[in-house]
């Protein structure tokens, strides 16, 4: 039986080089590129639909090339990654089905290829929004430098005295302020 090739547009946001003081606009670009919507044959890799994605205060040095860091720097020209939340689009793996909802790491793009789908959890409870589940439910927050002030039932808001430097560039990828990147 012949393999079936399904293939997508899928927008990127990828670190243009490494970054030196805070973010600005023109460290990132959006690429648009292919991919294939399917796993090939044999695999256990997950396709996912990417529908919120996490801007988290670990991802600034992750942009510079700093050694001796516990995560490691990113790799310019590749789409960034983070915690996000998606909907599995195909599946060689036995955990994993065509429209279960997944939480885990993923790129910020359209679309992504998980190798491991081991690192993703399947979200049960979607009685409370999903874009949680890229924070106060999909991940452990120890201490953290900026305060929350109050929870509402669509976004996390923060104090009005916390200004991040790229503000102004997350905009351009249809972000709802201050932390959910939504495709």
């Amino acid at each position: 039986m012949a393999e079936r090739l399904e293939e997508a547009s899928n927008k990127q946001v990828v670190l243009r080089d490494y970054v030196s003081g805070f973010p600005k606009e023109s460290d990132f670009e959006v690429r648009t590129s292919k991919v294939r919507l399917n796993v090939a044959e044999g695999s256990k890799s997950v396709v996912v639909k990417n529908l919120y994605l996490s801007c988290d205060p670990y991802m600034r040095s992750r942009m510079r090339n700093l050694t001796g860091s516990y995560v490691p720097p990113y790799t310019p020209g590749s789409p960034i990654t983070g915690n996000g939340v998606a909907r599995v689009i195909d599946s060689g793996h036995p955990n994993y089905m065509k429209g279960d909802l997944v939480w885990g790491i993923t790129g910020w793009e359209e679309y992504s290829l998980i190798t491991e789908p081991e690192t993703l959890f399947k979200i049960e409870h979607t009685d409370v929004p999903l874009s949680y589940y890229t924070g106060i439910l999909g991940k452990f927050i120890p201490s953290i430098s900026f305060k929350l002030l109050e929870v509402q039932t669509t976004k996390v808001r923060l104090s009005s005295s916390f200004s991040h430097p790229n503000k102004k560039a997350f905009n351009l990828f249809n972000v709802e302020w201050p932390h959910r990147l939504r495709m």
